[in-house]
């Protein structure tokens, strides 16, 4: 038994889920094919792979769709990245040059406090000349009056011998504590 077909000019439009078409005719003009029970399986076999190339172009196309969407999301994360860079660096500078004026405004404290203690230096230098430019009795009176650190910072800076003739011109309780203060000082140094 034969069958008879007739095609004439005939376009096969396949479209994929992207919009895009493939398209593909048999523009057979007036083509008269004598087919056998072989020949349509072929025609099956023809169509079918046809079929199967307009997936194989969808699949393709959403490939591609999704590479370029990769690529999209890592650009914008490359300019997010960079944006932070630069925001960090300005930081950075920033946090660079405060350190820097804090170091500077450290060291003129530093050059100030140690001005401060040089004058403070000459002038207890000046009170305790003084006292031992005293007689040990007047030194020794004065002395006793003042408060037990004030006391122990002349007895300390006064030459040992001047300090020891107003050590025992002081009353016997005080010199006693100015003495276990003095050696508890120089124990500790």
């Amino acid at each position: 038994m034969r069958t008879e077909v007739r095609i004439q000019n005939t376009e096969y439009r396949i479209q994929t889920k992207s919009g895009k078409g493939l398209i593909f005719s048999l523009g057979l003009s007036s083509v008269l094919c004598l087919l056998g029970s072989v020949c349509l399986s072929s025609v099956l076999c023809v169509l079918l792979s046809v079929f199967c190339l307009a997936s194989e172009v969808s699949a393709q196309d959403d490939s591609i769709k999704l590479v370029e969407t990769k690529r999209l999301e890592l650009k914008e994360k490359e300019e997010t990245l960079k944006r932070e860079e630069e925001r960090v660096n300005a930081l950075r500078k920033d946090v660079e040059e405060k350190i820097g004026n804090y170091s500077q405004l450290l060291a003129r404290i530093e050059r100030a406090l140690k001005k401060i203690d040089q004058v403070k230096d000459e002038k207890i230098l000046n009170v305790v000349k003084a006292y031992e430019s005293m007689p040990a009795e007047d030194a020794a009176a004065r002395i006793s009056a003042l408060d037990d650190d004030t006391a122990l910072l002349i007895l300390l800076k006064m030459k040992a011998k001047k300090a020891g003739a107003v050590m025992a011109l002081i009353e016997p309780r005080k010199a006693a504590y100015l003495t276990r203060s003095m050696t508890s000082l120089l124990v500790e140094k």
